[in-house]
C-alpha cells in the first residue's frame, strides 16, 4: 500500500478515475478488534510522514525531531522532484508491520499519522489552472481486503473527520501540500536539497529543535517582525513553531512578506 495526498492537475474537473466522495455524501465503514482484516492495513505501507505528523510522534515517543527521524524514517528523493519525502520505516520482520503496531492495535493511536486517521479515505488536492485556487478532494478507497465497508456505520466526510479528531491535521496537511508545490520549480536552481537553502526548507518544518533555535538564538528577530502572541506560542508549542515555519518557507524562498513574518 502506498499512502500520500498528492496534487492533482486536470483539465477537465470530471476526468476523476477514482470514486470522489463529495461532501454531505455518505459511506459505510467501521473498524474494530472484531473484524476479520484488524490491523491487516498496518503492513507493508509505504508511509508518507507530513510535518505534522513527525511533531506529534516524536512528542509522543519523548524524542526530538532529529531521533525520531533518525530512527523511525527514511528520506526519499523521488526522481524528477526536488524536495525529500520523509517515510516510516517498516518493522525488520516478515511482514514489515508498522513499528507502531501492537497486539491490541495502535500503540500511538491518539497520535497517529494523518493518512491512518482519515483512512479509508485519502485526501489530495486539484489545481485546475494555473490561477485557480487548489480545492480538496476525497476518495473513498479501500483496500480489497478491508471488511469495513461491510459494517452498517454510516458517515460523511464532516462526521468522519470529526469521529477520528481528524480536522487540525487535514489543515496542517493541506497546508504542507501548498508549500511542497513550491519546490516543483527547483527553488535550489540544479543545486539539490542539500544546499543550505534546502537545508534550511527542512529544518523549518521537520526539526523544531533545529528551528526553535534558529527562531530564538540567531539573528532572526533582529531582522524580522513576529507577532508577539504568535511568538510567545512558538516558544513552547511545536504546533505554533510548525505553523511559522510554514510562513518562513515561502517567505524566504520568494521574500513575500506573510501575516507572521515581516523585514523590520
Amino acid at each position: 500500500m502506498t499512502a500520500a495526498m498528492k496534487t492533482i492537475c486536470l483539465d477537465r474537473p470530471g476526468a476523476l478515475d477514482r470514486r470522489l466522495v463529495q461532501p454531505g455524501e455518505t459511506f459505510h465503514f467501521r473498524c474494530h478488534p472484531g473484524i476479520a482484516c484488524f490491523n491487516r492495513c498496518c503492513r507493508n505501507l509505504n508511509l508518507f510522514l507530513y510535518p505534522y505528523d513527525v511533531v506529534r510522534l516524536k512528542n509522543r515517543l519523548g524524542l526530538t525531531s532529529e531521533a525520531f527521524l533518525e530512527r523511525h524514517t527514511d528520506l526519499v528523493l523521488r526522481e524528477g522532484e526536488h524536495f525529500p519525502e520523509v517515510l516510516l520505516r517498516m518493522a525488520d520482520n516478515a511482514e514489515r508491520t508498522c513499528p507502531f503496531l501492537e497486539q491490541a492495535g495502535c500503540g500511538v493511536y491518539t497520535d497517529r499519522p494523518d493518512t491512518c486517521r482519515s483512512f479509508p479515505v485519502e485526501f489530495g488536492l486539484v489545481f485546475e489552472g494555473q490561477r485557480a485556487a487548489h480545492r480538496s478532494v476525497a476518495f473513498f478507497r479501500p483496500p480489497d481486503f478491508c471488511r469495513g465497508p461491510d459494517e452498517p456505520q454510516t458517515w460523511t466526510l464532516d462526521t468522519w473527520m470529526d469521529d477520528q479528531a481528524a480536522r487540525v491535521y487535514h489543515r496542517m496537511t493541506r497546508r504542507w501540500a501548498e508549500i511542497r508545490a513550491l519546490f516543483a520549480a527547483d527553488p535550489w536552481e540544479g543545486r539539490g536539497p542539500e544546499c543550505p537553502k534546502g537545508k534550511m526548507a527542512f529544518m523549518a518544518v521537520f526539526n523544531m529543535e533545529a528551528f526553535r533555535e534558529f527562531v530564538f538564538a540567531s539573528t532572526f528577530l533582529k531582522r524580522y517582525r513576529v507577532p508577539a502572541d504568535r511568538l510567545q506560542a512558538a516558544r513552547a508549542d511545536d504546533q505554533a513553531l510548525l505553523e511559522l515555519g510554514f510562513a518562513w518557507v515561502p517567505f524566504f524562498l520568494g521574500r513575500r512578506p506573510t501575516a507572521l513574518i515581516r523585514p523590520r
